[in-house]
């Protein structure tokens, strides 16, 4: 398999990956807001990996600009990246399914919230970010670029270190002992090996 194959691959994926997002999108505009945390670094931090997962990947692709560091790898290498996607994008419909009405883009809780336990939920407090950290590690196996490839990586990192606290903070604010309970027995973005 050449190259262009996987590059053609990550964009399909990337495709199938943005439909899920749009579809929950849509269904949580149609859910009441009951708090909301407005932070301006938390906009400029989740709107960052749109760069790595779109616009340098296409500037990658469509411009040799990037082409200086480019590297090779085997196609066994590809359809590690192909699985890895595939992966990621189950875990993040999985994520929306499992949260369904409780899901929101922002930092916001919204009306009738409820603590989410089931599913994926069972095993990871943040299967959404777990999902965008093997998107991030699929890139590097289908965009043979130290640039392009690590891209979705680079910009993801700071607003996963930024936006948990935060987000858990705000969770153990809203349902106490309940999500603290919740946090001893799962792990942020792996499966705890023990309980």
């Amino acid at each position: 398999m050449s190259r262009t194959f996987f590059e053609g691959a990550y964009f399909g994926l990337v495709v199938v990956a943005s439909l899920v997002r749009v579809v929950y999108t849509i269904r949580h505009k149609k859910t009441a807001l009951a708090e909301e945390r407005k932070l301006s670094l938390d906009s400029l931090l989740t709107g960052l990996p749109g760069f790595g997962m779109f616009v340098v990947p296409l500037i990658y692709v469509l411009t040799p600009w990037l082409d200086f560091a480019d590297y090779h790898l085997p196609p066994w290498a590809g359809w590690i990246g192909v699985a890895i996607f595939a992966l990621a994008i189950w875990l993040l419909w999985r994520s929306h399914a499992d949260l369904a009405r409780s899901w929101s883009p922002r930092l916001e809780i919204l009306e009738g919230h409820t603590l989410v336990t089931h599913g994926v939920f069972r095993y990871i407090r943040h299967p959404m970010y777990a999902a965008h950290l093997l998107w991030g590690i699929a890139q590097v196996f289908l965009l043979q670029n130290w640039i392009a490839g690590f891209s979705m990586l680079v910009t993801w990192l700071p607003g996963y270190f930024y936006r948990i606290p935060v987000e858990e903070l705000m969770m153990v604010e809203h349902f106490g002992d309940e999500y603290r309970d919740y946090m001893k027995g799962t792990g942020r973005v792996f499966p705890k090996l023990w309980r």
